[in-house]
């Protein structure tokens, strides 16, 4: 183990020579800043921003366009806090949650705490997720090479899953959308036996649906047309008092929370299909639980905030872990950078752990400069920065739909793509629309075309079912399946009872009412409710004595 540690360290000297470069270091300027700005906006966040960026990232470095996006993923949640706390509307949508107490203590004329707070959150979850993918490094370097076509098949299908579980009472719709994008990766030229798949004898799809073209439609566009659709909104934002150095003293008073918070972050982004939502409401429950005082919880709890900002930002150096040591990405952002490795010949997965170490250690130390570049742009620029929320919408839905179309066409300067591009977009627009998921039909696409490969490739050798799983870590795999699905079973099981129960009660409830109002009329109409109410009457008769 030592042995590791000593290899290890000596492989980040050698990979800051790849960060030296004059390139990389602009692209880390470039994400870190332009990540905070599109975070910043509300209704564009860093899927849009991502997607209209991939083609421009085609004819770069590695490591050059692979740290523009990393810059803009993980530093969009910095800016998606400003517009949440200052004027309630998250920026992104993992920032739903930092509304529930930054808001309010905007209220109480504490907006500028509350920022820094934020911000001094964010960073430590960010970092914490990096020294934990640092230190991880030489383990995932002797794990990754257990991993073979039957064990990638396996955790991308549990991916595949976990993605569609997670989506709790839509898990049906979830599916079948994945089931879609999957179908969608097969269309086109086979690579095995060059037949044509599900061309339907159009020229446009023997090349297949470029996954750029699908992500640009289903994000880029469909946000545009719901900003278009729109109507622009006047914000009046407050002064803000005080230092934005003041949340890091408070963070330091609520170790234990940040610890948790970050943890659960980094446990959640390491399982494909969960990512952030599931690592903030779960570090934000234990928050409440344990805090003395769990009634400020909504009402501006700085143990709140700080319990949301620190699990969203632990996720994205997390969900870096299933991606560079399997190939397989857990979320839509991951699954739109495995295109960058793909275009450049690159294939995560055992062996970039094994060849190339230098280029997996340089995105982790990237990953890292991000966080600090980021602080540093915030403490000295929030002042200037939040008006960037009062750019209408309708100049922003512009402004991508021409950005998104560009980068379609400069993808094969194909006019058919623009089309489908245009088909996706209203694809996204009526599910976004209907509150339904579009990230399975991305991960269906990325996921499905590694299934498919990794299970031709290993079904050369397998002779019976039970050949599959015949090595440790695919039975640990195909156990981890079989759990999952149980679990889901039951809670689909529980919810049903739930359902059952309370519409029983208020059926219930509402028979009992109305046989008391049958019961009550049959007895008003009888000859002793009459006889009563005579009596009654004569009762309260008012008294005519003088006395």
């Amino acid at each position: 183990m030592t042995e590791l540690f000593t290899d290890f360290f000596a492989q980040v000297s050698a990979s800051g020579s790849l960060l030296a470069r004059w390139d990389v270091v602009l692209a880390l300027l470039v994400g870190s800043v332009g990540g905070v700005l599109i975070g910043a906006i509300p209704g564009v966040g860093p899927a849009v921003a991502i997607a209209i960026l991939l083609p421009a990232t085609f004819s770069m470095d590695p490591i050059v366009g692979l740290t523009v996006l990393l810059g803009i993923y993980g530093s969009s949640m910095y800016g998606g806090s400003i517009p949440a706390i200052l004027i309630n509307t998250p920026g992104t949508a993992v920032n739903a949650l930092t509304t529930y107490d930054g808001f309010p203590m905007t209220s109480r004329g504490e907006a500028r705490r509350a920022l820094s707070l934020a911000y001094s959150s964010s960073f430590f979850g960010g970092v914490f997720s990096v020294l934990c993918l640092i230190i991880l490094a030489p383990v995932l370097a002797k794990i990754a090479p257990m991993f073979g076509s039957r064990e990638i098949f396996l955790a991308a299908l549990l991916g595949i899953i976990l993605v569609v579980t997670a989506h709790r009472r839509q898990s049906l719709i979830a599916a079948a959308l994945a089931c879609f994008g999957i179908w969608l990766s097969t269309l086109g030229l086979h690579a095995a036996t060059y037949s044509k798949v599900y061309t339907f004898d159009l020229s446009f799809l023997s090349s297949g649906i470029n996954l750029i073209v699908v992500v640009l439609g289903l994000f880029a566009l469909s946000q545009a047309f719901i900003l278009l659709q729109g109507e622009d909104e006047k914000i009046r934002l407050s002064k803000m008092k005080g230092s934005f150095f003041q949340g890091f003293r408070e963070l330091a008073r609520h170790p234990r929370i940040a610890g948790v918070s970050a943890s659960l972050g980094v446990i959640m982004g390491m399982i494909p299909g969960v990512g952030e939502f599931t690592a903030q409401f779960m570090s934000y429950a234990y928050a409440q639980k344990s805090s003395k005082r769990p009634e400020d919880f909504g009402h501006g709890s700085s143990e709140g905030l700080i319990a949301a900002e620190t699990a969203n930002n632990a996720v994205p150096g997390a969900a870096m872990i299933p991606l560079l040591a399997l190939g397989i990405p857990g979320e839509a952002l991951t699954a739109m950078m495995l295109s960058v490795f793909y275009v450049h010949n690159v294939t995560p997965g055992p062996q970039l752990f094994q060849n190339d170490m230098d280029f997996v250690v340089a995105l982790y130390l990237a990953l890292l400069l991000l966080n600090i570049l980021v602080v540093a742009f915030l403490l000295v620029s929030t002042n200037q920065l939040v008006k960037v929320v009062k750019i209408p919408n309708r100049f922003l839905g512009m402004a991508i739909l021409v950005l998104s179309f560009v980068g379609v066409y400069s993808l094969r300067n194909s006019f058919s793509d623009c089309v489908l591009a245009v088909v996706f977009g209203l694809v996204g627009y009526i599910l976004k629309r209907l509150q339904l998921p579009v990230v399975p039909i991305i991960l269906g696409m990325v996921l499905g075309n590694i299934m498919e490969v990794k299970l031709r490739s290993s079904m050369a050798r397998v002779k019976t079912p039970l050949d599959f799983i015949d090595r440790p870590i695919a039975a640990i795999l195909f156990g981890l399946i079989l759990l999952v699905l149980i679990l889901h079973a039951r809670r689909v099981w529980l919810d049903y009872k739930q359902k059952r129960a309370k519409r029983w009660s208020t059926n219930h409830a509402s028979t009992r009412f109305e046989a008391h109002l049958s019961r009550r009329r049959d007895f008003l109409s009888t000859q002793k409710a009459k006889t009563l109410r005579a009596r009654r009457s004569t009762y309260s008769r008012p008294s005519t004595d003088d006395s």
